[in-house]
């Protein structure tokens, strides 16, 4: 996908996983549902039958997923359209009907997708953190600009997340509309911090000023809040082990990264999943904090799930410690992360309460890596990679005992 031409960046977990939990429903007309109710329900306008909405879902699921563009919807759609005998629907029987049609079900699926994930990955709490205010972002290279989302675009409109204006002004803001929202830590100079009066009074038709009808909410917000409303009433009235459980359970729903993480995966199992995980377009980034869920990045052998007494035998890294990572470690590069597999098969293994490893390099460089399993055993973590000096080494060596020698 172009982003200059469609202003969407390439397609990552929570945008797929937002598409992929709606329920398929017959409709008449676009505004058969409201709002978000858009967060639960696929339709496309006039369509009806269970095979024919599979068909057009598993075309926008395509998009999604592949990143196919308009173009290859169009022709998905065509095909569709031919295979079950569809007449009937708006835009039929002309060039121009056709494009406009492909073209409002494309842009409005990817741009609410993409919007949907895009928060669930902004209200990540350790990521709030961090970075607590959004700035609205105008794409300029819409051809027909809408005047309000350029001024707030042009004015760099940031306030806090939890302003709102966000409940209601969260992009896209109408048919088209592609503009975004950036995560910032806090206003800079000459940042807009209130949003322009009057932007919350609605007309006779109960519509605010620049926003679309049926476009004044938050893709996917309803989704997030609903599971985390079970999460706060409900953990906190349970045992802790069980409240715990069902916690994490909860975090990894709300996540929804793919992840393996059966113990008897085989190990070319797992390193093709660790495999997409450090060649995914979006790993760069989450790397940087900017994701949310768990990532696998290495096979854990099993001399060390003995001494782990771990169930698992995949390494993953959470959000929560790539943040902590790039505070702390900002040097280290997607590179270094696919060095953690040698260091596990070679390296030296040194342990006090945690797993130590050390593996030196060619070029005399030193990588220092804390690994740990989970108390159930059920999981198995990355806590920390650095580069390092023989020194540093030397003082962990002399405070922790050898479990393996180098290979």
């Amino acid at each position: 996908m172009s982003k200059a031409k469609f202003g969407f960046r390439g397609p990552f977990a929570e945008q797929l996983a937002f598409f992929r939990q709606k329920v398929n429903l017959d409709s008449q007309r676009w505004d058969d549902l409201w709002r978000e109710e858009h967060d639960r329900a696929f339709i496309v306008a006039g369509a009806q039958g269970a095979d024919l909405l599979a068909d057009l879902n598993a075309a926008v699921t395509k998009a999604i997923e592949q990143g196919t563009g308009l173009e290859q919807f169009r022709r998905d759609f065509a095909a569709i359209v031919q295979k079950h005998g569809w007449t009937g629907w708006t835009g039929e029987g002309s060039k121009a009907g056709f494009a406009w049609r492909t073209k409002v079900i494309y842009q409005t699926n990817m741009a609410t997708s993409y919007a949907a994930g895009r928060y669930k990955q902004l209200t990540d709490p350790e990521f709030l953190k961090l970075r607590p205010y959004w700035r609205y972002v105008h794409n300029d290279s819409v051809l027909h600009p809408r005047p309000l989302h350029q001024h707030w675009g042009n004015i760099r409109l940031t306030l806090r997340w939890d302003h709102p204006f966000w409940d209601t002004h969260f992009p896209p803001n109408g048919w088209g509309c592609m503009c975004h929202v950036t995560a910032v830590a806090g206003p800079l100079e000459g940042d807009a911090t209130e949003p322009p009066e009057g932007w919350d009074q609605r007309n006779e038709q109960g519509r605010l000023p620049g926003i679309d009808s049926g476009f004044d909410y938050t893709p996917g917000k309803s989704v997030v809040e609903e599971l985390r409303a079970i999460v706060d009433g409900k953990v906190s009235t349970l045992p802790e082990p069980l409240g715990q459980d069902i916690e994490n359970l909860a975090l990894k729903v709300l996540a929804d990264t793919p992840v393996v993480a059966t113990p008897e995966a085989d190990r070319s199992v797992v390193e093709a999943a660790v495999s997409a995980t450090l060649t995914a377009a979006d790993f760069p980034d989450f790397v940087k904090g900017l994701g949310k869920g768990e990532r696998p990045i290495a096979f854990v052998p099993p001399d060390i799930q003995g001494i782990l007494d771990a169930q698992s035998n995949v390494l993953l890294l959470s959000h929560a410690t790539a943040v902590k990572q790039y505070r702390e470690h900002s040097d280290i590069s997607v590179e270094d992360y696919a060095r953690v597999q040698s260091m596990l098969d070679h390296g030296e293994l040194r342990q006090d309460r945690d797993l130590h490893l050390g593996v030196i390099e060619d070029q005399g460089k030193w990588f220092y890596a804390v690994i740990k399993a989970t108390k159930t055993g059920k999981s198995v973590y990355l806590q920390s990679l650095r580069r390092t000096n023989e020194s540093d080494i030397a003082a962990i060596r002399a405070r922790s005992q050898l479990v393996r020698s180098a290979k």
